[in-house]
């Protein structure tokens, strides 16, 4: 790792980002559901009052194909640069017009959790079948573009000015007309200043002939994804200028077999200042691309042990995670996956080896009859650990799953972490929102309104979105965001931010990948629980180089990278 001489820069308070009336006072009270106040777990929905007004399309309901079940994702992005997160839909299609959907949607945020719809501001034209996002900057021009992987050709919408147009032909990243891509990631792979693009890819499929039914639990089901052909993911890398070169069988992305590629992360998980790329694949082992030096990347998932749960079956992951739950100071990966079988926590114990310990923190039995899809690690309640937040949802129609009592609407899952363990919160205590089911999938975390905690937007198949303000949160926090001027990737996609207060240290990643298929905020929030002093930052940058600042509790901060 090279690492330079640190000092103290200088923290810019981002006070003027938002209006004023969007930062409640710190010691406000919270405005529960029907009045008083709040329990510190807590949010609300919001919607009606947010602005927020779109159903997401993915096929017809009730779902006759696997190419409707998947959804459509989610992005937070700051189009227009004035220092909050606006939030995108590139939205689906139907299987008798999968290029021609209803079109994407873009809401500009307004402050105090208000969005106005601004597509049309955009001139964004975007109706074909989109599901995952990634938001990077491609150019290094400071704007927030956005790849999103689709059924068909990928888009990437380029963002000038506040303007998106699909160049993702132009920059080399369109694909194949018969792909698949159902996530991407943006990360500077290669370590030279810009960020790369990975597209996971699903599986070979043509809406004008479907594959025959198959039989699940004794009952017949669409086909899918067993038995069908998957597709290779593609690694591409950027050039510096905003265009790439596939560069999948020279880094040794194509030397594996093709999984059933549903998620992406592109983060440094042996701190030895080369990122690797996890792969979570459906109803196969999940890939960890290693490389060492400037080689190809090998595929370490089994012999890391994250291919596979404990006992080594193989699961399908949907949703992932990131977060240091074991407090060791490394990522650990806990993915969703489908019913009858549980969500896995695996700890990360350094030199890439990871254990399998869902049960042991009390994560286990209670997701079996879930099927997982959005998974965030964050600190809702600010008592300096983070929770953990699941939506569901089943892919099997109604007429399906009821019968079976398998549920093809589901309750979310909200663990509150208590010691050791999680702890399953309740409707009573966390809001209304928890004990609602929904056909659920994607859902995006951010300071919405720049109050300090992280609010949600979650999405479901042709469901409305829903808009969830954390109005719980009374301890106090720190929001940190990166900017690099000295690399074409501002916003330190894929660093590693440390805060020290008091005794404790929290380990934070600036990423935007995890969830499902969405891209979060790029910042590294901190719950700091009843401190209210100053706290020292350490600042890993992607290419290993490390720098410290100090920050005050309760503010945002945006850290800039030394010069030289």
């Amino acid at each position: 790792m090279r690492t330079r001489d640190t000092r103290i820069v200088t923290v810019a308070l981002a006070l003027a980002c938002a209006p004023v009336a969007c930062r409640r006072p710190a010691d406000a009270p919270r405005a529960e559901e029907g009045g008083g106040a709040t329990a510190a777990l807590h949010l609300r929905d919001v919607t009606e009052a947010s602005g927020v007004d779109f159903t997401l399309t993915s096929g017809r309901t009730p779902s006759t194909q696997i190419l409707e079940v998947k959804g459509a994702g989610l992005a937070l992005l700051d189009v227009d640069g004035d220092g909050d997160h606006d939030l995108l839909a590139p939205n689906g299609a139907t299987l008798d017009a999968p290029d021609a959907g209803p079109g994407a949607r873009l809401y500009r945020n307004d402050g105090g959790l208000r969005f106005t719809d601004a597509t049309e501001d955009a001139g964004l034209e975007f109706r074909r079948w989109g599901f995952g996002c990634a938001v990077g900057d491609v150019e290094g021009d400071g704007d927030d573009d956005v790849a999103v992987a689709c059924f068909g050709e990928n888009a990437l919408l380029r963002n000038d000015g506040g303007r998106l147009a699909d160049r993702a032909a132009e920059a080399g990243v369109a694909g194949k007309a018969d792909a698949w891509s159902t996530a991407a990631c943006f990360g500077d792979v290669d370590r030279d200043g810009d960020l790369d693009l990975y597209f996971a890819n699903f599986l070979r499929f043509d809406p004008a002939a479907p594959p025959p039914p198959m039989e699940f639990a004794g009952v017949e089901v669409f086909g899918g994804p067993m038995g069908l052909e998957p597709q290779a993911d593609v690694l591409y890398e950027n050039r510096g200028d905003g265009t790439f070169v596939d560069v999948s069988l020279a880094m040794g992305i194509r030397a594996v077999e093709p999984g059933y590629g549903l998620g992406v992360a592109i983060l440094d998980f042996d701190l030895d200042g080369r990122p690797e790329i996890f792969v979570g694949n459906d109803s196969g082992p999940n890939h960890l691309f290693w490389r060492r030096d400037d080689g190809p990347f090998r595929d370490r998932g089994l012999a890391s042990g994250i291919a596979t749960n404990a006992e080594g079956g193989q699961q399908a992951t949907m949703g992932i995670a990131i977060g240091d739950v074991s407090g060791n100071g490394l990522p650990d990966v806990y993915t969703t996956n489908f019913m009858n079988d549980t969500n896995t926590l695996h700890v990360n114990d350094g030199d890439l080896f990871f254990e399998d310990r869902t049960q042991r923190y009390g994560l286990g039995i209670g997701s079996r009859p879930y099927l997982g899809w959005a998974a965030m690690f964050v600190d809702l309640d600010h008592d300096a650990d983070e929770d953990l937040l699941v939506f569901n949802g089943h892919v099997y129609p109604e007429e399906i799953t009821e019968p079976h009592r398998w549920g093809f609407r589901q309750t979310p899952l909200l663990y509150e972490r208590d010691g050791e363990r999680f702890v399953a919160a309740t409707a009573e205590r966390a809001g209304a929102w928890l004990g609602e089911r929904h056909r659920d999938r994607t859902a995006v975390f951010g300071d919405l309104d720049r109050d300090g905690d992280v609010d949600v937007v979650v999405g479901g198949v042709n469901e409305k979105l829903r808009v969830l303000e954390n109005d719980g949160a009374a301890g106090s926090w720190l929001v940190v965001r990166l900017h690099d001027p000295t690399a074409k990737n501002p916003r330190g996609l894929g660093a590693r931010v440390t805060a020290t207060f008091g005794d404790r240290t929290l380990v934070r990643w600036v990423h935007t990948a995890g969830s499902y298929q969405a891209s979060n905020a790029p910042e590294a929030h901190f719950g700091l629980g009843d401190h209210e002093g100053p706290v020292t930052l350490e600042v890993t940058w992607p290419d290993g180089a490390t720098q410290t600042a100090e920050a005050n509790a309760r503010t945002t901060a945006d850290v800039a990278r030394e010069a030289g």
